[in-house]
């Protein structure tokens, strides 16, 4: 069980025949003041697997600031359906909304774990904008 890939998006959903489309992927924002909360932030995750892992796994998702506290977190169950005959590969889809707490200026990830095992992070950093008038360089 590996995670294919993971992005945060702006928006993101799966259609009923498992089709994922993704809007607005980044990996950093910029808040008026610290601290923020950046709103409905979209963590996209596609999971493979093989055709013996079939069935239910733990998923947990931990937000984490630089130092590696854990600021938000959940945990839940990915499933994996029968394929279609001669189909050896899975694949699942999870889009999981945040309202992402920023309590200061940095670098922060997502951390994805599935059976256990850490699987992958998002990296996601944070700047205050400069008083209006000031250009960023």
């Amino acid at each position: 069980m590996q995670v294919d890939f993971a992005v945060l998006a702006d928006y993101a959903l799966i259609d009923q025949h498992g089709k994922l489309s993704v809007l607005g992927v980044f990996q950093h924002v910029w808040v008026a003041a610290f601290p923020a909360v950046h709103p409905r932030t979209h963590l996209v995750i596609r999971v493979r697997g093989r055709r013996t892992e079939i069935g239910l796994h733990p998923l947990s998702i931990r937000f984490l600031d630089e130092s590696g506290a854990e600021l938000v977190g959940g945990e839940g169950t990915v499933q994996f359906g029968e394929p279609p005959a001669g189909v050896t590969e899975i694949e699942a889809g999870a889009v999981l909304v945040f309202d992402v707490p920023l309590p200061r200026a940095g670098t922060y990830a997502f951390e994805i774990e599935v059976d256990g095992q850490i699987a992958g992070r998002v990296p996601l950093s944070a700047s205050q904008l400069p008083p209006e008038g000031q250009t960023q360089h």
